[in-house]
């Protein structure tokens, strides 16, 4: 499994992409987030499923954007429907072997940038049927694999107005959450970072070592935070100094 993560704020965008990769019982590690497209302006794309899909459709788009007339896409856009031209082909292609092997065709893209023709960056979320949706301020965060651990501090903390700063920060306890409570997701990291108003992306690698200061401080601060939280009505039924108006007891029986 995977967990990608893509973030639009007002300063830019934010993404981050685990390294874990499993396959049965084995455990390795491998990049899922790519930069493509033209040096001066390149578009990234994270991937989750198959590898073998991942590889293939990505070897194709980079054959088809390095032969398109003049600097390459034009839009993000115009760089989606490129992915989704060479996604369809592999699915044609390798759809029924897979199928036949009990294996389901499962490639989840996020896909994100500025380029030339762009007013904005933006973000789409690709389904493996070549359909997609794209970021919005309403939801200003996409995410694609074991998604469901993360998404919880995002719908809380997360709005356009969150400066990119504290985003990064959102981001890797988004990730944080989804390592600790899922075996197939994990370190190494790669986190990038496209300034608002930029066409370059800022990215960079983290091993589990590298963040031990922030997952001590969010352990020790989150359960700091739980013993101070005022006590809910609860408490005067439940615990064993309260009153009894409420309290039901249970035979052992």
């Amino acid at each position: 499994m995977t967990y990608c993560l893509a973030m639009k704020v007002e300063d830019g965008l934010v993404c981050v992409a685990d390294g874990r990769i499993t396959s049965g019982r084995q455990l390795s590690n491998a990049r899922k987030v790519s930069l493509h497209g033209p040096d001066a302006q390149p578009f990234c794309v994270m991937t989750s499923g198959l590898r073998s899909l991942r590889d293939k459709t990505l070897a194709y788009l980079d054959r088809e954007t390095g032969t398109q007339t003049g600097d390459g896409p034009q839009s993000l856009l115009d760089a989606v429907d490129a992915y989704t031209k060479c996604l369809r082909r592999v699915a044609k292609e390798d759809r029924s072997a897979l199928e036949a092997s009990d294996l389901p065709f499962d490639l989840h893209a996020l896909i994100a940038g500025r380029l030339a023709g762009d007013q904005t960056a933006t973000v789409f979320l690709v389904y493996p049927e070549g359909n997609w949706i794209e970021i919005d301020e309403r939801t200003p965060h996409l995410s694609i694999g074991n998604t469901a651990y993360g998404k919880p501090i995002l719908d809380r903390a997360l709005k356009p107005e969150t400066s990119i700063r504290t985003a990064l920060k959102l981001a890797y306890l988004s990730f944080d959450s989804c390592r600790t409570s899922s075996a197939d997701v994990g370190f190494p990291i790669d986190m990038l970072v496209l300034p608002g108003g930029g066409q370059q992306w800022r990215q960079v690698h983290f091993e589990y070592d590298d963040l031990l200061q922030q997952r001590v401080w969010w352990n020790e601060h989150i359960t700091k935070l739980a013993d101070e939280m005022p006590d809910g009505p609860w408490a005067e039924s439940l615990l064993p100094h309260g009153g009894s108006d409420r309290l039901t007891l249970v035979a052992d029986d």
